[in-house]
This record gives structure tokens, C-alpha cells and sequence, in this order.
């Protein structure tokens, strides 16, 4: 199969080494949903990326030589960093300087973890030195870092107090490793990822240009326009180039446009937003993509469920294919005007159709002899 893609503004449809060497790195939808039975045991999110092989930790001990783990708490800013090694505080910079002094801090510690906080990009250039220098880090989410901190009574916030909680958290949760994406995992991430900037700010300036009257403004706008879609179909043309480099990745985007409902497009938003996708379970896949409904239950109170969290450019990608797989897939169809005449609210029994999808796709990319049923 040939991968294209749709005009520019048209709808989308770790294990340890042996040896370390220190010295050698649209806009989204959110909704609420019922839920069927069965979905109130919901497995724990993972730590995004996963990849292939990787394995949760479950155990304090180094895999080598059974030496205790010790967690590294490493708070990120912009320009700094702030380490809590084995309780003691140092401050760093967040450059190639400040990270040649934490491996010389770390030297003294083989079986050292860190665990940090993602922190809307700036923690990708530590994250990437770590990962060059084979130093295990764990990427969590930081508002469960705040609720940790919270549930320990800490309610005071600065720098040091938050490196020492990370650590903290290490210690009590065992975090397991992020591992390393491939360079065409990251590279296939960072192009959808500006590809979605791309459209968003196409579609802001093509509201913004309904409002000009002045000549001068007109022009300008529609230049920009051209250049936005000149720059999307760009990163349309570098996405397909890569997939089609790389066998696997041409695969599983094969097996998830066989999908009614899913493009090229979608495929490779789907790919490049959950590289878990395949090995995971299925209710760990909803979970992450943000259409897991969740119990609000107490007593004899039983509220009305409700879809929380997941990755909202992901859940933008498999909106857009839920509306057009419940017009054309005749067993989406079917489910969702099942729910409707149950009573269920249109948007309630469309995020029930993205779960479903999300589910299929998980199946197809993780059993290569699944067949979808017609």
C-alpha cells in the first residue's frame, strides 16, 4: 500500500546494560461517557514512551548484581536543575555543562534511577543525554508527583523540595524505566506533533480572517494561509517518507488503515501518540488514549461515569474516525445506534465507538494473524 495524505487543512480521519559508560544521548474533544460493565478494574497507566520489550521493574534491586536501586529525584526548568542524590541537593544547568556534572555526581552511584517529571519539553534534552549515557530514568506525570506530595503533608513548593519528592516517590511507587524511543519513533512524534501545530494555527488565522476589512490585512492573511499549507503538506510528505522507510511502521499503519474509518492520517497520528499501541492491554490502551470511563461511586451514591486524562491529540485523531466509521463500518453503525436507541447521548455513544476502535486497533497491531470481521 502507498501511503498519502489529504490536503493540507482537511480533516484528520527497559532492561539494564551490563556495562554503563560513564564516559563516552486539533483540537481536542473531551467529553463525558457511560460505561458498560466490566471497566471499573482498570490497569495503571504507563509512563509514556514504552518501547518494544520493555518490562516493568517490580522489584528495588539492580538486575545485575542485586544492588538496591537508589532513586534520583531531578526536577527540571527551563535553564535548571535541581538533583536530591542520596540526600544531598545540588544545583545544575540545564545545558551540555550542567549535564556533564550530573554524570560526574552519578559516577559514584551504578545503580542510580533517575525519576523526574515531564515537564512540557524542557526535560527531553536531559532525558535524551541520560539515555545516550544508558542512566535509567523514569518520565512520570507531574500532577501525580503533586498528590504524592500533598498525601505526605508537604504543601510547600520550591526547587529542592521538589527534587527530594520525586525521589521520595521513586522510593515508594518503583517507577519503571522510560525507555529509549527509536530515532524513527521520536522522529515520527515530533513531525505529527508539528504537523497538529500547523493545523491549529491554520485554523486560527482562517477564523481571525473572517473579521478583516482592510486590504492590507486581507492579503497578508491569505499569504500566511498558503504558507501553513505549503508547510503542512511538507510535513505530510516527511511523515509518509518515513513510514514508508521503515518496514514496520508501514505494517501497522497497513493493518490500522484496513480500519473503516481510519486514513493514512489517523494511522500515523495513532502510531506516532501511542507507540505502546500492541503491547499493552486493552483497557490500559483506552485508558491511555483518554476514553476509559471512570467509576464515581459512593455508597449507595452511584454517579454518572466519566472519561479523564489520556493524550488529547490522540483522542482528536480518533474522533474525527469514530464519525466517519459510524456512517460506514456497518458493526460501528450498528453499536452506535444500538446506544442511541438505549438512550445514551450522541457524544456518550461516540466515544463509546473511539473505545471500541481503540481497542480494535490494539488487537490488530498486537495478534499480526487478527483479521477484522466484515
Amino acid at each position: 500500500m502507498r501511503l498519502t495524505f489529504p490536503p493540507a487543512g482537511g480533516n484528520v480521519s527497559g532492561g539494564r546494560g551490563n556495562v554503563r559508560p560513564w564516559q563516552a544521548f486539533g483540537r481536542c474533544v473531551v467529553v463525558a461517557c457511560s460505561a458498560s460493565a466490566g471497566w471499573s478494574k482498570l490497569e495503571p497507566l504507563l509512563e509514556r514512551p514504552v518501547a518494544a520489550g520493555a518490562a516493568r521493574i517490580s522489584t528495588s534491586m539492580s538486575q545485575n548484581n542485586n544492588t538496591p536501586i537508589l532513586h534520583v529525584g531531578l526536577d527540571v526548568a527551563k535553564s535548571s536543575l535541581q538533583l536530591d542524590l542520596a540526600g544531598h541537593s545540588h544545583a545544575l544547568t540545564n545545558d551540555a555543562r550542567g549535564y556533564a556534572r550530573l554524570f560526574k555526581l552519578l559516577r559514584d552511584h551504578p545503580a542510580a534511577q533517575i525519576v523526574c517529571e515531564a515537564s512540557g519539553g524542557y526535560e527531553q534534552p536531559v532525558v535524551r543525554a541520560l539515555h545516550a549515557t544508558h542512566v535509567p530514568v523514569s518520565i512520570v506525570e507531574a500532577g501525580r508527583v503533586r498528590h504524592f506530595a500533598r498525601a505526605k503533608g508537604q504543601r510547600a513548593k520550591t526547587d529542592p523540595i521538589d527534587a527530594a519528592m520525586l525521589s521520595a516517590y521513586g522510593r515508594a511507587l518503583q517507577p519503571a524505566p522510560t525507555p529509549a524511543p527509536t530515532a524513527e519513533q521520536a522522529r515520527l512524534a515530533e513531525l505529527s506533533t508539528r504537523r497538529l501545530q500547523l493545523l491549529q494555527t491554520l485554523l486560527a488565522e482562517r477564523n481571525r480572517a473572517h473579521h478583516y476589512l482592510d486590504k492590507f490585512c486581507v492579503r497578508q492573511a491569505q499569504q500566511l494561509r498558503r504558507l501553513l499549507e505549503k508547510q503542512i503538506e511538507q510535513c505530510d510528505a516527511a511523515i509518509a517518507q518515513l513510514i514508508a522507510a521503515d518496514p514496520t511502521l508501514q505494517q501497522k499503519v497497513d493493518r490500522l488503515d484496513a480500519i473503516p474509518g481510519v486514513g493514512s492520517v489517523t494511522a500515523a497520528t495513532v502510531l506516532a501518540e501511542l507507540p505502546e499501541l500492541g503491547r499493552i492491554s486493552d483497557e490500559a490502551a483506552t485508558a491511555l488514549a483518554g476514553v476509559a470511563p471512570y467509576n464515581r461511586d459512593s455508597g449507595s451514591s452511584h454517579g454518572v461515569r466519566h472519561i479523564a486524562g489520556g493524550r488529547s491529540s490522540l483522542r482528536c485523531a480518533l474522533y474525527m474516525a469514530a464519525l466517519s466509521a459510524v456512517r460506514y463500518d456497518p458493526i460501528l453503525k450498528a453499536f452506535y445506534h444500538r446506544l442511541r436507541a438505549a438512550g445514551k447521548k450522541p457524544k456518550v455513544a461516540l466515544v463509546a465507538c473511539m473505545r471500541k476502535l481503540v481497542i480494535l486497533m490494539n488487537r490488530l497491531i498486537k495478534k499480526p494473524n487478527f483479521q477484522l470481521a466484515h
